[in-house]
């Protein structure tokens, strides 16, 4: 086996999800897949980096804002296969599976260069949350967009090819999947769970409009900065 990835995982205050996100790597670690684990970290108050260093993670301090600590932690990634994953997204037993079946189709030349995103899910029960699943598999299918909380598992010479994560304070996420384009993004069969708490505090539908007014505003060319004010 040859493919060898660095897991890079931007945080801020993140000791609530953090635990677990690891957790979730460690067979791919066992089993040679992941052989390093880089934590951005934009300033955390909490007991982020005490969880982060005692899982064996290599933490890096950045200036404070997503697409900058991602493209901080890709600088410091070391290995040719790139995996970003937010702080609070667990993925499923057997990813680590597809994902290495995926990396050597393209390291063979079997595949053209391409990144790859995961199944969102949310770690809710109801109706609300299996809705916005079934929503977001149909812009997934429709328009090849996932969004970061599915992960980006890319090549780093393509990665270096796109000019990487640009620092913006969102969007970074749609940003590079736009320069990725359809044929370049392949979505993969298993799940990333991402924590439901953000759609239960606001409310599902204040949430998704909110997100959807976001992405709206960020095609109609509205200044990240501008939209980061609404969305935060």
């Amino acid at each position: 086996m040859w493919a060898m990835v660095s897991v890079i995982i931007p945080t801020l205050n993140s000791a609530a999800g953090l635990g677990p996100t690891l957790a979730a790597l460690v067979p791919a670690t066992v089993n040679g897949l992941v052989r390093q684990v880089v934590i951005a970290d934009g300033g955390s108050a909490d007991a982020t980096l005490a969880i982060a260093e005692a899982a064996g993670a290599e933490v890096l301090r950045s200036e404070p804002g997503r697409g900058t600590q991602l493209a901080a932690g890709a600088l410091k990634a070391r290995f040719p296969w790139l995996l970003f994953l937010h702080a609070d997204t667990i993925l499923e037993p057997g990813w680590d599976d597809e994902a290495w079946g995926f990396i050597e189709r393209i390291d063979a030349g079997r595949h053209a260069a391409a990144a790859a995103a995961f199944r969102f899910a949310l770690d809710d029960t109801g109706f609300a949350p299996r809705l916005l699943e079934a929503g977001v598999s149909v812009r997934c299918a429709l328009f090849r967009l996932p969004y970061g909380d599915q992960g980006l598992l890319i090549p780093r010479r393509l990665y270096n090819e796109l000019g990487g994560f640009r620092p913006l304070p969102l969007m970074e996420d749609v940003d590079m999947v736009r320069r990725l384009g359809r044929r370049r993004l392949v979505m993969l069969r298993s799940r990333a769970v991402t924590s439901a708490i953000r759609y239960r505090q606001a409310g599902y539908g204040r949430r998704v409009a909110r997100n959807l007014t976001c992405l709206a505003l960020y095609f109609l060319r509205l200044p990240p900065t501008m939209i980061a004010r609404l969305y935060g």
